[in-house]
């Protein structure tokens, strides 16, 4: 039995990143070997093992072979005739397919050093076509490998499996597996330049894909294409470093100018009602959790009057706190200020102007807050209508937005 560390471990460790989880191929050894060493089955679909006291993960070397459409289709096979090198060629990309055994020697047969050395995103062999999520994850590590490039042939690679219809098998859980993830990197941006540039941003999210070449006033958009303003908003709340929420909410907030009527252009009046009707079914065909849809929903309905606080008269700023709910959950509407600060920061030569409306919606917020709703109840008579304190207490917050 010789045991190697493989994967993401052993490529950071070259970059000088900082190593957080460590994977671990086991090769000639059989499930019952390491189960009689400690070893704990965790894998449904090819031997997985956790280690008894570091609780690490350790698979045993394998190969695969496709046998049905989609990421999920694929027979393992697990056994000690299995090599290291048998195991690293079914993996993605050369600098994820180096390994290094218990003395620090590294086993790299397909020069993933080379290529970490010359900052390439390269696949290992054609055995990647058959994978599908391969598409997302090189998108993702070049969110992440932020000067690093795609190898020409692995882009040609990928568009043949666009075209090959192999995206439209993805699951929409490992589909926004994948979307989250790469909105968390460094530099989102790239994530869905490159899938737009596979064609696989068009099968996966059409809304957005459907967002460049839309032209916005130049006097509020000097970048003026509306694709590449929200990639400047992703990229802007990576800077802020924004949650997630916040981040798709900047992915999402301006889908309703890709359906804007040509003869209207560049204006884009009423988008904001436009993009919820988008917003919403996307949402639910890739099954994004309620505190990312939430969010989403609120910056795209909102973010205009975010952006125009200081014109809303005092009732107006109390809707929109209350459409927020803001009072009862003023954490998410930080993250709904977060995602409107991107999107007010994230255009050509605004990156350094100072978001002005997230400190007049917080003072807002606080004003309300001041207001005792109790002590306003309490001093509504019994005998009035039972809706009068809900009026006394309106009331008393406009006037202490209005004072504020």
């Amino acid at each position: 039995m010789k045991i190697y560390a493989v994967g993401g471990a052993v490529r950071d460790e070259l970059l000088g990143l900082p190593v957080i989880d460590r994977d671990w191929v086991v090769v000639g050894a059989t499930l019952e070997a390491m189960q009689a060493q400690g070893f704990r089955p965790v894998g449904r679909d090819f031997p997985v093992f956790l280690h008894p006291h570091t609780h690490e993960e350790y698979a045993l070397a394998r190969t695969e072979r496709k046998t049905a459409p989609g990421y999920a289709g694929f027979a393992f096979h697990a056994a000690p005739e299995v090599t290291l090198e048998d195991d690293l060629l079914r993996r993605d990309l050369t600098i994820n397919a180096i390994a290094k055994d218990e003395h620090g020697a590294l086993v790299d047969p397909h020069h993933g050093r080379a290529d970490l050395a010359a900052k390439v995103l390269r696949h290992v062999s054609p055995a990647f076509a058959e994978d599908p999520v391969r598409i997302l994850r090189v998108a993702r590590f070049s969110a992440r490998f932020t000067d690093f490039s795609v190898a020409p042939e692995t882009l040609a690679l990928m568009r043949q499996m666009v075209a090959a219809g192999e995206v439209d098998a993805l699951v929409p859980e490992r589909v926004w597996q994948e979307l989250s993830r790469g909105l968390m990197e460094a530099q989102p941006s790239r994530m869905f330049v490159l899938l737009r540039e596979c064609g696989a941003l068009q099968r996966l999210l059409p809304e957005v894909a459907a967002l460049w070449g839309v032209s916005q006033r130049a006097d509020y958009h000097p970048e003026i294409d509306t694709g590449v303003h929200v990639m400047m908003v992703v990229d802007m709340a990576a800077q802020l470093f924004a949650p997630l929420p916040a981040r798709f909410a900047a992915l999402t907030h301006d889908l309703g100018k890709a359906v804007t009527p040509a003869h209207v252009l560049p204006r884009h009046h009423g988008h904001e009602a436009k993009s919820v009707e988008l917003l919403l079914p996307l949402c639910d065909r890739l099954r994004v959790p309620a505190d990312c849809r939430d969010v989403a929903r609120l910056v795209a309905r909102y973010h205009g009057d975010m952006h125009r606080v200081d014109e809303l008269r005092p009732d107006t700023r109390l809707k929109v706190l209350e459409a927020c709910d803001a009072l009862r959950r003023p954490e998410r509407f930080a993250h709904i200020l977060l995602a409107c600060e991107a999107d007010y920061r994230g255009r050509l030569g605004w990156q350094q102007r100072e978001y002005t409306a997230a400190a007049m919606w917080r003072s807002a917020l606080a004003a309300v807050q001041r207001v005792d709703a109790g002590a306003i109840a309490r001093a509504t008579p019994v005998t009035d209508d039972p809706l009068r304190i809900a009026e006394n207490i309106r009331t008393a917050r406009i006037e202490a937005l209005r004072a504020g």
